[in-house]
């Protein structure tokens, strides 16, 4: 199998399933980007032509939920009760920065080619120990570097988080971000107004708890312009003060108190 990329036995059942019943099974998205950093994830996504009615199926209606169906999601519970995401080969019809509509009948490449960033954009078929990435995304994690698939402000324009998650991104890694990328970033924040605010502060909590050192992130977050869009009050905070949010107790650090 290829080095790093070990599903749980729990996707790779989810996964021969689908591929005994004629479906390619393709492990997607941040499993496959934290399992090749090195680390060992459990949440392992998988994506297939299958539709989500010929997904449930497969699996029966008693395992499936239609989690997000209109887009192609259906969540497999395997013999735990434990929630896979399966979702069908997708492209984007039309977005407006928040909501996308999504039409199916894609290929792998394609449902690749609509993802955010390339780290995020590898694919591996349990079945064949096939990895597919065809933007690049092992090299830059190699290189450190979190940068668009194919062109960043349409990347950017379709999901106006994307900006944030960037950001987070190279935070938590301790990435660079790529300047093409990081340009669009900086494009992106006035448009930042018209993500609901539940996104954002799911967003800012995610950073908060993912990042070593927040302050890296959110000083990204005041010099793109991030911060005076979504945050006017906390736009001209200064490095000190940033700083102290390096300091504030980690959820890991609450749980060593008694």
């Amino acid at each position: 199998m290829t080095a790093r990329l070990h599903p749980t036995d729990s996707v790779l059942e989810i996964a021969a399933k689908l591929e005994a019943a004629g479906f390619e099974a393709w492990c997607v998205g941040g499993a496959i980007r934290d399992a090749l950093l090195g680390g060992a994830p459990l949440d392992w996504d998988l994506a297939t032509p299958a539709t989500p009615e010929q997904v449930r199926a497969i699996f029966g209606r008693r395992r499936t939920i239609p989690v997000g169906i209109e887009f192609g999601t259906v969540s497999v519970l395997d013999d735990e009760g434990v929630h896979h995401e399966v979702t069908t080969f997708r492209r984007d019809v039309r977005t407006d920065g928040r909501h996308a509509v999504v039409e199916f009948g894609a290929s792998l490449e394609e449902d690749l080619a609509r993802r955010d960033f390339t780290i995020n954009a590898i694919a591996y078929r349990p079945k064949t120990d096939e990895t597919r990435d065809p933007f690049g995304g092992r090299d830059d994690l190699k290189r450190g570097l979190v940068r668009a698939v194919g062109n960043a402000e349409a990347r950017l324009r379709e999901d106006r988080l994307r900006a944030l998650r960037a950001i987070r991104f190279a935070g938590r890694y301790e990435f660079s971000i790529e300047p093409g990328t990081l340009d669009a970033i900086r494009s992106s924040a006035p448009h930042l107004t018209r993500l609901s605010h539940e996104r954002v502060q799911q967003e800012l909590v995610k950073t908060m708890e993912q990042v070593r050192l927040p302050s890296r992130a959110l000083r990204l977050w005041r010099d793109v312009g991030a911060l005076r869009a979504l945050v006017p009050t906390l736009a001209e905070l200064d490095d000190v003060a940033l700083d102290t949010l390096d300091e504030l107790p980690r959820a890991e650090d609450r749980k060593s108190v008694v």
